[in-house]
This record gives structure tokens, C-alpha cells and sequence, in this order.
């Protein structure tokens, strides 16, 4: 159980920390708002990998893969990064030389980043991975319990992430000047349009 613990940590670690939508969020909205949003940001995502989590550990991940699932899903996830990223350019094109965000750019980002989380495809295939990578750990079909051991681990993984992240977005937002924030912000948005553009292509 231990090293099913253990290996769930890790997992969970690089799949919070890695470079993505989620994190292009929570960089736009810490840099210019500090600690609470982008927290908030990454909160939410954790709706969408613990739904992504119990699809893949009970096999529904296989259904998920079917055209008729994936592609909807993909569209909707693509529209939705690309709203994201050209909002994003809007900001920084918006962004007074104080500073100052604009008011619209703080609110609902914990709906934002559940719903950047759950319209994800990539989580399809990552979860599907996993879900086989635990029955390869245990060299059996798992238990109830490792398998609950292993959601356990990753979810811990995730929540100490969330902080982690929002502390080092707000260590650099103090740090930041109105042009770096004005530059971060438009970086963001052409992150968010390009991740839009790679999932279009897995239509």
C-alpha cells in the first residue's frame, strides 16, 4: 500500500506541475491578483482530476475514447482555450501603466479552472495510463482498496500542488513590474490560443 502511496504522489506531482492550460490560467490571474485566484484556479481544477481520476481507474475511459465522445469534447475544449487566450490579449492590451487588472479578470476563477479541467481530452488518454500503469504496480487486477489508496496519494498530491503553485505565482507577482505583468499577461494569451490550436488538431 505504501508504495502504491508513494507512486500516486509522484504521479500526481507531474501531472499538477506540468506545463498547460491550467497552469497558463493561474499564472494570468496570480500575476495580476495575487495568492487567492490563482488558488482558487487550481482549485477548481480539481473537480476535473478527480472526475478524470475515477473515470480512468474504472475503466470508463474506454468508453470516452469513442468518436462520438472525444470530438465533442475536443471542440468544445478547443473553443474554450482560445476564449481564454484572446481574453487573455484583451487584458494586457486593457492593462493601465499602474498595474491594476481589470476588474473582470479576477472573478469565477474557480469555475475556470474546473472547467478548463474537465473539457481537457488529454486527461482521457493520461488517466487511461494510469489506470493500466496501477494494475502493472500491483501485477494483478487492484483492489478496491489500492485502488482507493492510489486516488488517495494523487489527490493528496494535487492539493499540495495548488498551493505550491499559487505561492510561486504570488512570490513573482510582488516581484513584477506593470510592463512584465502587461507582457505576462499577453504570454499567457498566446499559450492559451496555441494549446486551443493543439487541440483542435486532435480532432
Amino acid at each position: 500500500m505504501l508504495s502504491i502511496f508513494v507512486y500516486a504522489l509522484v504521479f500526481g506531482f507531474v501531472f499538477c506541475l506540468s506545463p498547460g492550460a491550467v497552469l497558463a490560467e493561474t499564472l494570468r490571474r496570480g500575476l495580476l491578483h495575487g495568492f487567492t485566484p490563482a488558488l482558487l484556479v487550481q482549485f477548481g481544477s480539481l473537480v476535473g482530476d478527480a472526475v478524470w481520476a475515477v473515470i480512468g481507474l474504472t475503466g470508463i475511459a474506454l468508453l470516452i475514447q469513442h468518436d462520438a465522445v472525444r470530438v465533442p469534447l475536443t471542440i468544445i475544449c478547443a473553443l474554450y482555450l482560445a476564449w481564454l487566450g484572446i481574453r487573455s490579449l484583451i487584458d494586457a492590451w486593457q492593462l493601465p501603466a499602474t498595474g491594476n487588472a481589470p476588474a473582470s479578470s479576477g472573478k469565477n476563477a474557480l469555475a475556470v479552472g474546473a472547467a478548463i479541467s474537465l473539457a481537457n481530452p488529454k486527461n482521457i488518454v493520461y488517466w487511461g495510463a494510469l489506470g493500466s500503469a496501477l494494475s502493472g504496480i500491483v501485477g494483478t487486477t487492484p483492489s478496491h482498496g489500492q485502488t482507493l489508496m492510489f486516488f488517495a496519494g494523487f489527490m493528496l498530491a494535487s492539493v499540495l500542488s495548488c498551493f505550491l503553485t499559487a505561492a510561486l505565482v504570488n512570490l513573482l507577482r510582488k516581484n513584477a513590474s506593470p510592463t512584465w505583468q502587461r507582457v505576462s499577461y499577453a504570454a499567457c494569451g498566446l499559450v492559451l490560443i496555441y494549446l486551443a490550436l493543439l487541440a483542435a488538431q486532435g480532432i
